[in-house]
């Protein structure tokens, strides 16, 4: 059993969830005392969350590492959140809640960071429920590997209306990527890096400009910019997050997460990190993500070659440019090729093409969906 919680106890409080923090208040410090190890940083924004939000600071509070500390800040709650966190912190003063600075996630981070103390940073979703060993795992392999690496877990979805085949496709290729450590070879995709489910040594975290950056959407610009400042990741064999999901959640309901925004991060990043003007870029495909993408170009005065392999759109003009068959790319020097097919099984096939054609992934062909 835990040193916090005897078996007898578990047994008693089992129905008094609250009582079981005052235990916890009370032993902690003591506990504390003997930890070599260094202090974690739980950010926690939350809004309108009442319904979640005890289960996920009794995950937090089971942790097998208990030197943490939770930062968690209100962004305008209307429901009763705010009273929920604050009598979780009256029992717990590990726990800390914030009225937000600002409006929007990204303002609430910045508000609870200014505050947070630890060592090592990490965020967390305030419907969503961390595995018991997450924040011990997260450490250890951080501590063994060092600075300049990034600690992720894999990831469960969860629904009482069950979880739809499209955040199961996403759910096994994230694991897939997370359990050998090659998330920033797929980035152009999807976001690569659970946003509820990573741990960095805070060095590291500010080197890679922490919650600063206004760009939205805030998940998937931070996981560029720790492929950008080459924060390693750690491959991760264990599910340790528990991701919720239900219909009012920000990555459903909100703005900042609808398409256009995720291809402005991936064009801003892209242009930035990877984009090579010697080389010939090439965009292969025209469906909307692919013209998106041909019009940012278009904006930025940067040339390419449109490809396609869809026989009803060769020799089609789009925004005055005619779209080539695909085999054209065989007579390109040195190119550089954005993929915009969305088909799985058209995908593989032109996997299959490019790499017939000696171009190696990521470094000459990207997947922007």
């Amino acid at each position: 059993m835990s040193y916090f919680i005897t078996q007898a106890e578990t047994c008693y409080y089992e129905a008094k969830p609250l009582k079981i923090h005052k235990i916890l208040s009370e032993r902690w410090i003591s506990y504390l005392s003997s930890v070599q190890d260094g202090l974690v940083s739980i950010l926690i924004p939350f809004k309108n969350t009442e319904p979640f939000l005890g289960e996920c600071l009794d995950s937090i509070i089971a942790q097998t590492y208990q030197h943490l500390e939770v930062i968690a800040i209100d962004d305008s709650s209307s429901d009763q959140s705010h009273e929920l966190v604050a009598q979780y912190s009256a029992s717990d003063p590990r726990i800390k809640v914030l009225e937000n600075n600002g409006q929007g996630i990204i303002p609430a981070l910045q508000t609870g960071y200014a505050i947070c103390e630890g060592q090592f940073i990490t965020r967390m979703d305030s419907d969503d429920i961390m595995l018991p060993e997450r924040l011990g795992e997260m450490i250890q392999s951080l501590q063994k590997f060092g600075e300049d690496h990034l600690a992720v877990g894999q990831v469960k979805y969860f629904s009482k209306e069950g979880i739809g085949a499209g955040y199961q496709k996403y759910e096994t290729w994230l694991n897939g990527l997370t359990k050998t450590g090659s998330n920033y070879s797929d980035i152009y995709k999807e976001c690569v890096i659970p946003s509820p489910c990573w741990m960095a040594f805070r060095k590291d975290f500010e080197k890679c400009g922490g919650f600063d950056s206004n760009r939205y959407p805030e998940d998937y610009d931070l996981a560029f910019r720790f492929y950008e400042n080459n924060l390693k990741v750690i491959p991760c064999n264990e599910v340790l997050h528990k991701w919720r999901d239900h219909d009012h959640r920000a990555s459903r309901t909100s703005q900042h997460y609808a398409q256009n925004y995720f291809l402005d991060i991936k064009i801003h990043y892209f242009l930035k990190l990877d984009f090579k003007p010697d080389k010939q870029l090439v965009v292969w495909g025209a469906g909307y993500k692919g013209k998106k993408i041909a019009k940012k170009l278009f904006t930025k005065d940067i040339d390419f070659v449109w490809l396609c392999d869809n026989p009803k759109k060769i020799g089609q003009k789009i925004y005055g440019q005619s779209l080539a068959h695909f085999s054209k790319l065989a007579s390109l020097k040195n190119p550089q090729v954005i993929v915009t097919v969305a088909n799985t099984d058209e995908q593989k096939k032109i996997v299959s093409y490019l790499n017939k054609l000696g171009l190696i992934k990521p470094k000459d062909y990207f997947f922007f969906c």
